[in-house]
């Protein structure tokens, strides 16, 4: 009887062993991946790029529990990748074709074998490119109706032949990219009188006034409808595609895989004309954060 004792006591021991094993690294494998642990959400220094972070920031904390801490409004394009790069930021919002044409010079296509470079390119560097929102925010450039009736202009030939009578108003970056103004200039032989790089909202009053002929666009910036402006086509494709979506380090994901299931449940969600009421909103006077967190509660994706 008593040895049948030790048996029950001892057997009991090892169960409870166990199950406290057990517990520490469904916790420690949990505090890694699900409930715990802290990353850095970047951004680009312009409306949508902020808003992008703030979704992505929401739908992290709130399906994961991992702490986000929020960097945005960083600089431009350049600023943002080597935050990303040098682990100043674990993920921000890109673009495709930024990040092939951009980042590592080389060309771009259509918008599905573009994202198949950008994935295949980001590789090499350990980055990931995850969670296609869903919409693509070209570039393009803009006139308002007048100047558009004067000189007869629907498209980027029409307004190469008038150019040298123009001015140009874009943010910074705009005009030294190989992908933006040089490249331009190049392919359609676009020579402006003038050209202003400047912050995005100071080149939106400027048109707005008659203060300039020409701005750059986004495809989903709410301010060409806000100030009535006519979007000129590229005739030539030269402005590749840029979808959307999430560059991210791959340790990051290695470390929190739950931060991917929480993005990708943004795949797909946000389509042009959505991104540009979004950035409308703000442009109005809503706060980024705010328009973000609104957007996640009306698609039902955060309660």
């Amino acid at each position: 009887m008593k040895r049948n004792k030790r048996w029950i006591t001892l057997l009991i021991c090892i169960v409870t062993i166990t199950s406290l094993l057990t517990t520490a690294c469904s916790s420690s494998s949990a505090t890694e991946g699900t409930t715990g642990g802290e990353i850095t959400i970047g951004s680009k220094n312009f409306t949508e790029n902020i808003i992008l972070a703030y979704l992505m920031a929401d739908m992290i904390e709130n399906r994961t529990g991992i702490k986000v801490n929020r960097k945005v409004n960083l600089g431009g394009s350049s600023v943002a990748w080597t935050a990303l790069q040098n682990n100043n930021i674990q993920l921000y919002p890109e673009y495709t074709g930024t990040i092939v044409a951009n980042y590592y010079q080389q060309e771009t296509t259509n918008s599905k074998e573009t994202l198949a470079s950008a994935k295949r390119l980001m590789k090499k560097d350990d980055l990931q490119f995850i969670a296609p929102f869903g919409f693509s925010n070209t570039y393009s450039l803009a006139v308002n109706q007048e100047t558009a009736q004067k000189y007869n202009l629907k498209t980027f030939s029409d307004l190469a032949k008038v150019s040298p009578n123009l001015e140009l108003a874009s943010e910074f970056e705009f005009t030294d990219r190989a992908d933006t103004y040089p490249g331009l200039k190049k392919k359609y032989n676009m020579i402006f009188k003038d050209v202003r790089g400047m912050d995005q909202g100071i080149k939106y009053r400027l048109i707005g006034q008659h203060d300039t002929d020409v701005v750059s666009v986004y495809s989903t910036d709410g301010q060409i409808k806000l100030n009535n402006l006519f979007v000129l086509k590229d005739d030539k494709h030269f402005f590749p595609p840029y979808d959307a979506g999430v560059a991210v380090r791959s340790e990051t994901l290695k470390k929190y895989p739950a931060i991917k299931e929480a993005l990708d449940a943004l795949q797909g969600q946000i389509n042009e004309q959505e991104m540009q009421i979004m950035n409308a909103k703000v442009d109005q006077g809503y706060r980024e954060d705010d328009v973000a967190h609104e957007f996640l509660i009306s698609k039902g994706l955060i309660k």
